[in-house]
C-alpha cells in the first residue's frame, strides 16, 4: 500500500454509568474513521480508564485498575468486532491487564485488531512512576514489530517513546510506522512525549501516530486530569510536511486528526534523503567502545 489514511484520536473521558455508554462512544469514534475512509485508527494509552466510574472510586487506585483488568475480555470483543466490520486496523489503546496465572500482576498492554478478526498485544516496556510505585503495574520485556497489510509498524507506549534504542530497532527491522498511544495529565508530561516522538520520526525516517486522552474525571485520581494534542509527523525533508506535521489538533479538545501517508516516500528517504540518519546510525555499543574520558 503506497498511501495510507491514518486517524488519531484527542479521546475525551467521560464518566459513565454503564459499560454501554462506553461502547456507544467508541464505536461511534470508529465509524467516524470510516467515514473519512482512513485505514488505521488509533485510540490513546489508558482510555479504559473512563470505566473506573463504574467501580468503587474510594479503593486504592491499585486496586481499581484491578478491577478495570476484569473487563478485558469485554473491550477486546467489542474492539475486535468493530475492526472485523469496519475493515480497518484498530490499535485500541491501552488497558490494564492480568497475568492468568497470577491475579496479581498487572501489565499496560497496547491491542492491535486486524480486519480479519486476528489480535495482538504491545506491553509496555518502561513503567512511570505513579504506574509503578501507585499502580504496582509491571512492565513487559519485549518490543514487536507487526507485519501488517499497512506495512511494517510498532507501537511504542507513551513513555516507552523517550527511549530512543526502541524506535530505532524496530526500524532497523523495517517498521516504516510508529504507533505512540499516551496518556499524560499535565502540558510538561505531554511535551516530553511529543518532543521524543518528532525525533524518532526525524532519527529513523518514519511515520509517527501520535493519540491522547483529553478530559477529566475528578473523582478518579488516576486520570483526574488529562493534556493532550493527537498528531501525525513525519520525517523533516524536502518530501515532507514543511514542520514534520502532517495534522494535529487543538489541544484539550475532543477530536480526530486525520492524514495521508505516502508510504513510498520513506523508502526512497532511507535510500536518498538529503540526510540517511537510520543508515548512518551506530549501535550503542560501538559508541560504547569509542567513548573516550578526557580530564582537563
Amino acid at each position: 500500500m503506497s498511501t495510507l489514511r491514518v486517524a488519531s484520536l484527542q479521546y475525551y473521558i467521560r464518566p459513565v454509568q454503564r459499560f454501554e455508554q462506553f461502547a456507544e462512544q467508541v464505536e461511534a469514534l470508529v465509524w467516524t474513521a470510516k467515514d473519512y475512509k482512513a485505514k488505521l485508527l488509533v485510540f490513546p494509552e489508558y482510555f479504559t480508564c473512563q470505566l473506573l466510574t463504574l467501580n468503587d472510586t474510594h479503593m486504592t487506585i491499585s486496586q481499581q485498575i484491578r478491577h478495570l483488568a476484569r473487563l478485558e475480555g469485554r473491550i477486546v470483543e467489542l474492539m475486535k468486532k468493530l475492526a472485523r466490520d469496519s475493515g480497518m486496523y484498530i490499535v485500541g489503546g491501552t488497558l490494564p491487564a492480568v497475568d492468568p496465572p497470577d491475579e496479581q500482576t498487572v501489565y499496560n498492554e497496547c491491542y492491535l485488531y486486524s480486519p480479519h478478526g486476528e489480535w495482538d498485544v504491545q506491553g509496555k516496556l518502561h513503567m512511570t512512576r505513579f504506574e509503578k510505585e501507585e499502580w504496582l503495574v509491571s512492565p513487559h520485556k519485549k518490543l514487536k514489530v507487526f507485519e501488517t497489510e499497512l506495512g511494517k509498524l510498532a507501537i511504542t507506549i507513551c513513555y516507552d517513546a523517550e527511549f530512543p534504542e526502541l524506535a530505532r530497532a524496530a526500524a532497523k527491522q523495517g517498521a516504516y510506522l510508529l504507533i505512540v498511544p499516551s496518556c499524560t495529565d499535565d502540558r510538561q508530561g505531554f511535551l516530553r512525549v511529543r518532543y521524543c516522538v518528532q525525533a524518532r520520526a526525524i532519527e529513523n525516517q518514519m511515520f509517527v501516530v501520535h493519540a491522547c486522552t483529553v478530559g477529566s474525571l475528578p473523582t478518579v485520581p488516576a486520570v483526574s486530569l488529562n493534556y493532550g494534542q493527537a498528531s501525525i509527523l513525519t520525517p523533516s525533508d524536502f518530501a515532507f510536511a514543511r514542520d514534520g506535521i502532517v495534522a494535529e489538533g487543538q489541544p484539550n479538545l475532543e477530536t480526530m486528526v486525520i492524514g495521508d501517508l505516502d508510504m513510498q516516500r520513506i523508502v526512497e528517504s532511507r535510500e536518498r534523503g538529503t540526510v540517511l540518519p537510520l543508515t548512518d546510525s551506530i549501535t550503542t555499543a560501538e559508541v560504547v567502545r569509542t567513548l573516550e574520558t578526557v580530564r582537563l
